[in-house]
This record gives structure tokens, C-alpha cells and sequence, in this order.
């Protein structure tokens, strides 16, 4: 690792709480790797507190900013811009500070939309399932439907406003037929049969309730890809049952170094060096 002087260029993670975080030592691993004068640090910063906060990261020149749990909606507004996505998801994951500017926009969308590409599974022109309306599968959904748009967008979930305003969100752009619909027995099964993706973006299966599924195993098939955006477990259950379905999976890990590939280059303007990056997260988990 370089030496830390006053040409240091400083990241870090605002959340609270961030004691949990895998992000400092994975990005300080990867600037280390390519030898970059950068360091990343982990502030707890306090629900009310944001604002003061970002401004002092701006202050200090701070060159970039992950914004966690619980501050991605606070965040939209002390930052100057936001990208047109981002500000349609509505709120905001990533900071780039451009010479005292801070440039808000999300990665979360663009890290699940990298690890579909990467595993062959564009969504663009197919049936794509969400299940969730939160804001994991705002993210996502909001875009693929700019970036990569599929023929059809089927949400599922528990609360109907939620829905209603994601599937508002995603039917401005038009490049989408979108359908929402409370999550029922009946809807999710009639949805898997054509369904050519599926994107789980609910807390269920996270730790500590990892026996459990939105899905019932025996309405997985071949020909539909499971993707489970619940990284711990590293594998959900899932995706163990879409493994044993003959689906293909893509592991909620990818999108969590998704958007952290995506971060590293906006910050940095290098190529993020992956497979550093993905050691040490794995090793963690």
C-alpha cells in the first residue's frame, strides 16, 4: 500500500451502522493492487446528521462516497446532480467529487445488470419477473428498463402503493410493457411459466432466515434465470432450489461486487481489478 500524505485522495462509506462493512478492505485492496494514491474509510454517520456530513466530505475533498443503509433517500439532496436513473430510482448509492461538485448516482441497478450480462442472461427483450418493490428492486428494475429494456416487466409484491409508483416509473420511459400485481400463490406461478427471468429482490432468505423462499421449488423450471439480489447467504435457498430446477443462478454476491466495480472506476477512472476485489469479499463471507 502506498504511503498516505497530503496526495492521498480519500473514499469512504457514510451508513450507520458500518462496523459490517466488506467495502473498506475490498476498495483498499483494489487500489493497493494498482498501486493508486487513494485510501477508503468508514464513517458512521447518524440518522440527521447526513448533511453535515457530505458537507464536510466536500470540504476535505473527499473523492468519492458510498452512501448505505439508512441514508440513500437522505442523500438525493446534498449532493448538486443527480443522473437521470438515479434520480428516477430515487435515491442514490455512489458520490463523485468533481472539484468541490458532488455528482450523486446509483450503481446498485447497474451491479445486477452487469452480473445478468456477465452470466448471458441480457434482460433486454425478455419477460423479466420482480418480485419485491423495495429498494433493491427499484434499482434494479428502473435500470434495466432504461439500460437494457425487456419486452415485459411483471412486478409482484406485498404493497400495492409501492408497486403502483414503480411500475409509473418504469411505463414514463415506454420502452416496457409493465404489469404489477399483488404477490399471490396464484400471480407467481402464472408469472414464472413465462417468465424468462426472475429477479428476487425481497429480504426473505437473508440471514437469519435462510430456510426460506418466496418460491415454491416444484414451479422452477429450465429455461428461466434465477437471480437473488440476498448475498448472505451467499447462496439462498433459493437458488439452491433453481439449481436443482436445472435454472441458472446468479448469486446475489455479484451484484454487491457489481456496483462496487462500478464505484471504483467513477472514482478512479482505472479498471477495477475484479478478481482482487471478489477474493477478498469471498474470503469474508
Amino acid at each position: 500500500m502506498r504511503p498516505i500524505d497530503a496526495k492521498t485522495k480519500v473514499c469512504a462509506v457514510f451508513g450507520h451502522p458500518v462496523g459490517h462493512s466488506l467495502s473498506p478492505e475490498m476498495h483498499n485492496a483494489a487500489f493497493a493492487a494498482l498501486k493508486l494514491p487513494f485510501v477508503y474509510v468508514a464513517h458512521d454517520v447518524e440518522p440527521g446528521s447526513l448533511s453535515r456530513a457530505m458537507e464536510g466530505g466536500r470540504a476535505m475533498g473527499y473523492r468519492g462516497l458510498s452512501i448505505t443503509i439508512p441514508h440513500k433517500v437522505a442523500a438525493l439532496e446534498c449532493v448538486d446532480d443527480v443522473d437521470e436513473t438515479a434520480r428516477s430510482i430515487g435515491c442514490i448509492n455512489t458520490v463523485v467529487n468533481d472539484d468541490g461538485r458532488l455528482h450523486g448516482t446509483n450503481s446498485d441497478g447497474l451491479g445486477a445488470l452487469d452480473a445478468l450480462r456477465d452470466a448471458g442472461a441480457d434482460p433486454e427483450g425478455s419477460r423479466t419477473l420482480v418480485l419485491g418493490s423495495g429498494g433493491a428492486a427499484r434499482a434494479i428494475a428502473v435500470t434495466i428498463s432504461r439500460k437494457a429494456p425487456p419486452e415485459r416487466i411483471s412486478l409482484l409484491g406485498i404493497d400495492e402503493e409501492e408497486l403502483g409508483l414503480l411500475a409509473s416509473d418504469i411505463q414514463q420511459r415506454g420502452l416496457s410493457h409493465v404489469t404489477s400485481a399483488p404477490l399471490t400463490p396464484e400471480t407467481l406461478r402464472a408469472e414464472l411459466e413465462v417468465a424468462d427471468i426472475l429477479l428476487h429482490c425481497s429480504p426473505v432468505g437473508m440471514h437469519p432466515r435462510e430456510d426460506q423462499s418466496l418460491v415454491p421449488p416444484e414451479w422452477l423450471h429450465e429455461g428461466v434465470t434465477v437471480f437473488d439480489a440476498v448475498y448472505n447467504p451467499r447462496r439462498t435457498k433459493l437458488i439452491r432450489d433453481a439449481e436443482n430446477a436445472g435454472c441458472k443462478t446468479i448469486l446475489g454476491l455479484e451484484m454487491f461486487l457489481g456496483q462496487a466495480f462500478v464505484q471504483f472506476e467513477l472514482w478512479t477512472g482505472e479498471k477495477a481489478p475484479r478478481r482482487v476485489m471478489r477474493e477478498i469479499v469471498e474470503e469474508k463471507l
